[in-house]
């Protein structure tokens, strides 16, 4: 079977969902084809994947949704990138190269990361049955669509509805995330077998801390003070860090770095928390599921998006300490606070035997292969279809 998968805007933590089920599927039999903006082609080209790359929105239209979130008063910017940015102006740009993909390729489903609409859209039209990838908790990715569907249904009818129908596959498990989708499938996510990180310390055995905020602050100059902020809060600490800072930021603009600490753009992430004691993090869903499938606990310190709603899951389930933060844009994460948090839990010991709890779940799911087989058996999928679909 054809299988049509395919990425929003945005960094790493949109793409990695989606190769994920990508690579799944061609484990499974199927043939695979994954459609990417051009901002992620060439991590698509690293990641192995047959890709195709559609079109995005200019960087002018993207800017200009970001400022109107800077000018937002705090706590009323939310959904302005999701309507304005994702179901609309990256809508209207990919819908070309999917519905030509639809045509050309013929794909007999798709499979999509909740960002992504056009092929949503594509796949209503062509009667084709859909399947989505969660990037986020379940309870966020519905409400995201009810706020969006007006957008989205203005190409056809039907297409929010579709998208509600379709099965919804998560790797937050039950006890963390609660789903209001009529199908979930939960997963587990299978990470390569760790390799050992080269030693930028040596000598020094002190317990490794996990420092990042992902792949998407460092194109947002107003979070440079957050990377500040964290490296003040860590050089006291008795502590090696490794801190990663995504592909787009200069390692030198972050001036003189402490001593205990080491700065790349990306190392993997199964490598560091393999030995890792601590993830002082800004809270994505990739980060936070990857530490607590590890058994690490977190520090949690939010930026913007899903975040505060990820510190809050992890704090609530004793895995970790959320920090309270303002926006990005204001530079206001007290290093002291991260400090003392982080101390809080290096500490106690009720925080690893928290997080290692959630592991234990989290491992008893299936494999993403296995919950894919269920929509998709090899080698095709002829039979099934999504209610409403043609």
């Amino acid at each position: 079977m054809r299988v049509l998968l395919s990425c929003s805007l945005g960094g790493a933590g949109h793409l990695t969902p989606v190769v994920a089920a990508a690579r799944a599927l061609q484990r499974n039999g199927h043939e695979v084809l994954v459609l990417v903006p051009p901002a992620l082609a060439e991590a698509a080209r690293q990641e192995g994947v047959p890709f195709a790359v559609g079109a995005e929105p200019p960087q002018s239209t993207v800017e200009a949704v970001w400022e109107r979130v800077r000018r937002s008063p705090p706590g009323t910017s939310g959904g302005i990138i999701d309507r304005e940015l994702f179901a609309g102006a990256a809508t209207d740009a990919m819908l070309p190269a999917a519905r030509s993909l639809a045509a050309e390729w013929r794909p007999e489903a798709v499979v999509r990361e909740p960002c992504d609409y056009a092929s949503a859209v594509v796949a209503h039209e062509a009667g084709i049955p859909q399947a989505q990838v969660a990037i986020s908790q379940s309870g966020i990715e519905y409400g995201v669509l009810r706020m969006v569907a007006l957008i989205i249904d203005r190409h056809q009818a039907g297409v929010s509805e579709a998208i509600e129908a379709a099965p919804f596959l998560t790797p937050f498990p039950p006890t963390l995330d609660r789903s209001p989708w009529p199908q979930t499938y939960r997963f587990r996510q299978c990470v390569p077998d760790p390799q050992s990180l080269p030693d930028w310390w040596p000598g020094d055995r002190r317990p490794l801390v996990y420092l990042t905020f992902g792949s998407v602050a460092g194109h947002l100059p107003e979070s440079r003070p957050a990377f500040a902020a964290a490296l003040t809060a860590v050089a006291q600490l008795p502590v090696r860090v490794l801190m990663t800072v995504g592909r787009h930021v200069e390692l030198a603009s972050l001036g003189p770095l402490p001593s205990n600490v080491h700065v790349a753009h990306w190392v993997p992430q199964a490598d560091v928390l393999a030995t890792a004691e601590l993830v002082i993090c800004h809270g994505g869903s990739g980060t936070v599921l990857g530490a607590l499938g590890a058994g690490v606990p977190l520090v949690i310190c939010p930026l913007f998006a899903d975040q505060m709603t990820n510190g809050r899951m992890a704090s609530s389930a004793g895995a970790g300490v959320l920090v309270p933060t303002g926006p990005a844009s204001t530079g206001s994460l007290d290093p002291a606070c991260v400090r003392s948090a982080a101390e809080q839990v290096l500490r106690r010991a009720s925080f690893r035997e928290a997080a290692q709890a959630v592991a234990v779940e989290m491992s008893a799911l299936p494999t993403l292969e296995q919950a894919l087989s269920e929509l998709a058996p090899a080698p095709e999928l002829t039979q099934y279809r999504l209610p409403g679909s043609r």
